[in-house]
């Protein structure tokens, strides 16, 4: 019963508390992000397919990451911008099920991504001599087919556990979309299962993640400091700023967002949905632009692009 219960069963989308009076606005501000996101992603995409020098285990996984912010992005928006243009805050539960699973499936690769990006900068300063052996193109393959195996055995049971709970009639959730936390705060019947799953799953993948980044940036650290000159510890820091920079723009709302959800109970609204679209919508609009800025081919690709355009 409760799965037909839950099949029939209908929520309603929350956020943009303080866009109501510019709803408009808002919406054409949505589609300028959405077009940017498109834009940087398959240009970096396209860029890497068509020169054959970026055929290298640090692009491959560039263009992974570009793919993730993609999918990511295409989960989100579809819903922020049904609302904003059309006002629509209903969302049939295995819609809102299946977004879910999408949702945390791409920020699942791009955090799986972000790891194998470190464990690349760890082999060419810490290891500049084995690298080429160690990484190659197939070995890159294989490390983004395990990334999504991961992530399918991962994320599958939770939309199935979603579907044995109850929910009462009008559940309105904090989010413009629908996140696994968010909806089973909803749910009337016991969660204990769906959290704890919920919470393993967070931990045995960004969690985990995110400690294994870190402990490449401390050895890269520790064999950066060990470089005999200034001028050589600036050039192997400068390998890695575009790798920081995906870091920082990934953990940080990650690690607010998962706060907030555990312990913001007091928090103002406007600053649950802030965090939870910076979380969604900053990797996929910034990594592009940064890695464009940092990546000489790359850079010189679109340079090239724009002035036959001129």
């Amino acid at each position: 019963t409760n799965s037909s219960q839950t099949s029939t069963l209908t929520f309603f989308l929350g956020g943009f508390p303080a866009w109501e009076s510019t709803q408009m606005w808002s919406a054409v501000l949505l589609c300028s992000v959405y077009l940017l996101v498109l834009l940087g992603n398959w240009t970096v995409l396209a860029i890497i397919k068509a020169e054959q020098s970026l055929h290298a285990p640090m692009y491959l996984l560039l263009a992974m990451l570009a793919v993730a912010d993609l999918g990511l992005s295409t989960s989100v928006f579809p819903t922020m911008l049904r609302m904003l243009w059309l006002e629509g805050r209903e969302i049939s539960s295995s819609t809102c099920f299946s977004q879910m699973f999408f949702i945390h499936s791409f920020t699942d690769i791009e955090s799986a991504t972000i790891l194998a990006m470190a464990f690349d900068r760890y082999m060419a300063i810490c290891h500049p001599l084995r690298y080429s052996s160690i990484l190659t193109n197939s070995v890159i393959t294989k490390i983004c087919v395990a990334i999504v195996i991961r992530t399918i055995l991962f994320q599958f049971p939770l939309p199935i556990l979603l579907t044995q709970l109850c929910f009462s009639r009008a559940s309105k959730l904090s989010h413009p979309y629908c996140l696994h936390p968010d909806i089973i705060k909803h749910a009337d019947s016991d969660t204990k299962i769906n959290s704890a799953c919920g919470l393993f799953v967070l931990l045995s993948t960004l969690g985990l993640d995110l400690l294994f980044v870190l402990l490449s940036y401390l050895l890269i650290l520790k064999t950066i400091l060990n470089l005999p000159t200034w001028r050589e510890r600036l050039k192997a820091l400068n390998n890695c700023i575009s790798h920081v920079c995906a870091v920082l723009l990934f953990f940080i709302p990650m690690i607010c967002l998962s706060m907030l959800h555990r312990f913001g109970k007091h928090v103002s609204p406007q600053v649950y949905t802030f965090t939870a679209n910076l979380h969604f919508l900053a990797p996929p609009i910034l990594n592009p632009i940064v890695y464009s800025m940092k990546t000489k081919v790359i850079r010189r690709r679109i340079l090239r692009m724009l002035c036959q355009r001129g």
